[in-house]
């Protein structure tokens, strides 16, 4: 029998997913019917990016599941119309993504690159930094792309210490939970990656009060969600020295806008939300394997929790 799949994102996606997802399909044994146009009662799966016009799924009573394109789902798991499981994008693509980004600037900022750059004036400053045993990286949020970036740099050497909310036990890696272990991630922090999803409990996690924890020269790295930090707050801070400086991949709004304080402010750098992005190739065999595992009657992969909004 064939399996109904509707495509529910923009042309574009439509246009990079459309022979990957076809692909990856076949390989899986799926007979599929994948089209961007299918009568709702006739949709078996899914495939879903937030900024979709579909935002009713009342009418998709034979749906099985919708497979988000994105790791983030705070733009529709809060959707009072779904009632079908949703997977989230967990994909190996994305996550080696994140580990190169995090990885980089970690090293970045823990080699004082910056400062060599800028100050190539003739004058020899032989300044060199300390060994990453003796440099403390924090990691907000340890689920798949927080732990792969922890063990990536504990792999280099780093003293790596993570926080999430509920307790964890991952090797190399100094777990912590709970507000106590918050607080205590902070104040080791020397430099401080978020990859905490966003729900109601994180938002503006990074508040005034948290960013005062940080040790007076620590650096912060965002490549999770925009809104996991307070911008004016950290931008107070910034101009205080604590943290000394914020590297920034997410915003509350995208593209940033060009009069943001973000822009020009000397303490900040501003990436353009590459830190991990979703490959067609490898997403669209997440996909697929989903997919055939709902027509094999088998568990779904990366269901999201509704009560925890991830």
């Amino acid at each position: 029998m064939t399996t109904n799949v509707l495509f529910a994102a923009n042309d574009a996606l439509w246009q990079d997913y459309r022979d990957p997802l076809r692909k990856a399909l076949a390989e899986v044994g799926v007979d599929a019917n994948l089209s961007t146009d299918i009568p709702a009662p006739k949709v078996d799966y899914i495939v879903y990016s937030p900024g979709s016009d579909l935002q009713d799924f009342t009418p998709y009573t034979r749906c099985k599941a919708v497979l988000n394109l994105w790791a983030g789902v705070e733009n529709i798991v809060t959707n009072p119309t779904l009632d079908m499981p949703l997977a989230r994008m967990v994909d190996e693509g994305l996550t080696q993504g994140m580990v190169e980004w995090v990885t980089g600037h970690v090293l970045r900022h823990h080699l004082g690159l910056d400062t060599h750059i800028m100050h190539q004036d003739g004058t020899w400053r032989h300044d060199p930094p300390p060994l990453a045993t003796d440099r403390t990286v924090a990691i907000l949020g340890l689920g798949q792309l927080g732990q792969a970036c922890g063990e990536a740099l504990a792999g280099l050497g780093f003293d790596v210490a993570g926080w999430s909310r509920s307790p964890k036990d991952i090797p190399e890696i100094t777990c912590l939970h709970g507000d106590d272990g918050l607080k205590d991630a902070l104040e080791k922090a020397e430099i401080l990656v978020l990859l905490l999803p966003l729900t109601d409990e994180t938002t503006d996690l990074m508040n005034a009060a948290r960013l005062a924890l940080l040790p007076r020269n620590a650096v912060i790295l965002n490549p999770g969600r925009g809104a996991l930090i307070d911008d004016d707050a950290l931008l107070a801070a910034l101009d205080l020295g604590k943290p000394a400086h914020a590297t920034l991949d997410t915003f509350r709004t995208e593209p940033l806008p060009p009069e943001h304080p973000f822009w020009a402010h000397p303490q900040v750098t501003v990436t353009p939300h590459i830190a991990s992005e979703t490959r067609p190739s490898s997403a669209a065999r997440v996909i697929a394997e989903n997919i055939r595992r709902g027509e094999a009657d088998e568990p779904f992969l990366h269901l999201v929790d509704r009560d925890l909004g991830y």
